[in-house]
């Protein structure tokens, strides 16, 4: 083709502009499938009619398996496949126009170019590029109509996570990241790491062009379980021997540690990290994707679309089931046309990279038609069932007498599970309810009708289930009825004050013993330390209420607190001649605040002051105080100061330098910890000017 190697001008800063690939820092061409981007070649001395442009891509790339494609140059372009068009040519260089298919695998490819009239001469490498996909064409699978919408699901970096529980939602800012450093090389290798590339890599690459597929795939490589994935999952409370799942910021340390460890599975994640390093993935590749978050989240093991859990006499919460009710649990939702389902069931699919059952053999999760789960059709691929349950299975709370392993059900509730599901709101920090995309109102016929459908096509309606409640059981019905109160601040370092109130539902006097625990959780309602227990006996006359005030003091439970701050109260109340009633109540504590403040205007190139103050409330001193802070465009990596211990009152300000390297709104996130307190979050929006 030319007796020099032909030298390639990518036009990296147009191509990118034209695919919204600009935020990538990359030196290598990176454009999205269905749309031509233009490549010129110099030292090319052939005319151009004789050339021959050759894209593959994966280890062993075939026509048939749609990894490597051959085309001329032609007048037009083509929407089926790869194509050519001239734009110019001057007398060594000639401008092309390259288009891919809006099929095509994903990806990095090889581009090169032979010549048609020199017979067999080996082909002359044009270097390589990488191909995304396309959710600003129309013929892409993961197309987005609303552009805003593509802008914040793909293009938008900072992301907020809704946590806490039903009673208290509370949130944090997370740094996804995607477009940083060697992110997109790092989601590419880890494509090439899942078990699917390890036992066949050119099938594997085939199915590249799926977003279902490579979904599928990636909510596998994101937990460590079977094939050696990114994050390890530990919900014990203890967390030695790696990072506290709280303390993580952002997605890009998470994936760097990864890599810089020799892909060796990074300590620890829980729910949110896994959903927000899947939502880094799937951005970074062009999926449109968002975290997600529901409140009193189902973990129905045993797919018969109930939840059991278990209480001992004294009132403990026993780890005894493999069903579970988390305080919140977090998944992902991904924008894409369902080609194997109705259409109906396009649109935001469920995906869910915490390893909690295994599907197919191996712990992944999804895609699940949201629009499927809505309508209880959980026969559709893939996961339904164990996505419908999280939202609408129902619980059943049993007394369990260990020693004869008698177990009486005390109540059963069809409404308490799927409450306040919630993403970020498009372009604004805000919370927006998704809730009526799930499923219909609790306790109107309709969600009833969808319930008894889904456990119909389960075949759970037909057969005998020995574990469940009998119908006597259910309609039983309790003489007393009773709550917990809250009575002042849920903040960490102040008491906790508390009212259990009991209310007799009958017309004669009853007679109760009540056993009362407290107990700190890890979100899961997984119970880790007894904080508190007490009896008491009382006489409540006829439709009496009384009010029974409990303290907690900060010195009994500040030993005994997990990182995620919650402490679960229960009194079980054994009613004289009646059934037994369980009262209880999840608490989530929040955290002293931290303040952030930028000191002056942040201009591009130039040095800009940030002061972090903190406030110790408690009377003790506070130790081993470490603040963690990232931003992109702000600083690199993160940034990691010790700071000072601080006497019972004190106030710290801790002070240090960013130089911005871009313009426009930027989030800077801070996580400040000590003995006493573990994760204090915030962000901060700043504005970087020119």
């Amino acid at each position: 083709i030319a007796a020099t190697q032909p030298s390639t001008n990518w036009h990296l800063k147009e191509n990118a502009k034209d695919h919204h690939t600009s935020k990538f820092s990359s030196k290598e061409l990176i454009v999205r499938r269905g749309q031509a981007f233009i490549v010129t070649f110099n030292g090319i001395e052939q005319p151009e009619q004789n050339l021959t442009f050759i894209a593959e891509t994966g280890p062993n790339p075939s026509k048939l398996a749609k990894t490597q494609a051959t085309f001329g140059i032609s007048s037009t372009a083509s929407k089926e496949s790869w194509s050519a068009v001239l734009q110019s040519t001057s007398s060594n260089s000639v401008s092309i126009s390259i288009s891919s298919p809006s099929n095509a695998v994903i990806g990095r490819y090889k581009l090169s170019v032979r010549s048609t009239s020199s017979g067999s001469s080996s082909p002359a490498s044009l270097g390589t590029f990488v191909l995304l996909f396309n959710p600003w064409s129309s013929d892409d699978d993961v197309f987005m109509p609303n552009k805003a919408e593509c802008e914040e699901y793909v293009l938008e970096e900072f992301g907020i996570i809704f946590a806490g529980n039903k009673n208290h939602i509370n949130s944090f800012g997370w740094n996804f990241a995607q477009f940083q450093g060697d992110i997109l090389n790092i989601c590419l290798s880890m494509l090439d790491r899942s078990l699917n590339y390890r036992q066949d890599p050119a099938t594997d690459v085939s199915h590249r062009n799926d977003p279902k597929y490579l979904g599928r795939v990636l909510s596998a490589m994101v937990n460590a379980n079977d094939d050696q994935g990114v994050l390890l999952g530990n919900w014990s409370g203890n967390y030695d021997g790696g990072k506290s799942p709280s303390s993580w910021t952002g997605s890009a340390e998470i994936l760097q540690n990864w890599k810089k460890s020799g892909f060796k599975p990074v300590r620890y994640g829980q729910c949110w990290v896994f959903a927000a390093v899947l939502t880094t993935v799937l951005r970074c590749l062009g999926i449109p994707t968002r975290t997600i978050t529901n409140f009193s989240s189902a973990h129905d093991a045993d797919g018969n679309l109930r939840v059991d859990e278990f209480y001992d006499a004294s009132g403990n919460h026993l780890d005894r089931a493999a069903d579970s009710i988390w305080n919140f649990h977090v998944w992902n939702e991904s924008w894409f046309s369902r080609s194997d389902l109705d259409p109906s069931y396009s649109g935001w699919q469920v995906l869910d990279a915490t390893p909690q059952e295994e599907s197919g053999g191996i712990y992944q999760c999804g895609p699940a038609s949201r629009n499927a789960i809505k309508e209880g059709e959980v026969d559709l691929d893939y996961d339904c069932p164990f996505v419908f349950a999280e939202v609408n299975a129902d619980c059943m709370y049993w007394n369990y007498d260990p020693t004869t392993g008698k177990k009486t059900l005390m109540y059963s509730e069809s409404t308490v599970i799927g409450q306040f599901i919630s993403t970020k709101a498009v372009g604004r920090d805000d919370r927006v309810d998704v809730t009526n995309y799930y499923k219909y109102e609790e306790g109107s016929t309709k969600e009833r009708d969808i319930f008894k459908k889904a456990r119909k096509k389960l075949g759970l309606e037909d057969k005998f289930d020995p574990t469940a409640p009998t119908p006597q059981e259910i309609d039983q019905k309790p003489d007393i009825a009773g709550k917990f109160k809250v009575a002042g601040p849920l903040d960490i370092g102040k008491d906790l004050n508390l009212i259990l109130v009991l209310a007799n539902l009958q017309s004669d006097a009853k007679t109760v013993h009540i056993n009362m625990t407290a107990w700190s959780t890890v979100y899961t309602r997984r119970p880790v330390n007894e904080i508190w227990k007490d009896s008491i006996s009382v006489t409540l006359s006829p439709k009496e209420e009384k009010q029974f005030p409990i303290k907690l003091p900060y010195a009994g439970y500040q030993q005994q607190l997990t990182t995620d701050n919650m402490i679960q109260v229960t009194a079980l109340c054994h009613v004289e001649g009646g059934i037994q009633v369980l009262v209880q109540r999840d608490i989530t504590l929040d955290n002293p605040a931290i303040d952030v403040q930028v000191l002056g205007e942040a201009k591009v190139n130039k040095e800009v002051d940030v002061e972090v103050i903190f406030t110790n409330p408690i009377d003790t001193e506070v130790m081993d105080c470490v603040l963690q802070v990232e931003g992109n465009d702000l600083l690199r990596g993160v940034l990691e100061i010790d700071v000072p211990p601080l006497k019972a009152s004190e106030t710290s300000s801790t002070k240090f330098k960013l130089i911005p390297f871009q313009t426009g709104p930027k989030h800077l996130l801070v996580n400040f910890s000590c003995d006493k307190f573990a994760d204090i979050k915030t962000f901060k929006t700043v504005n970087v000017i020119d």
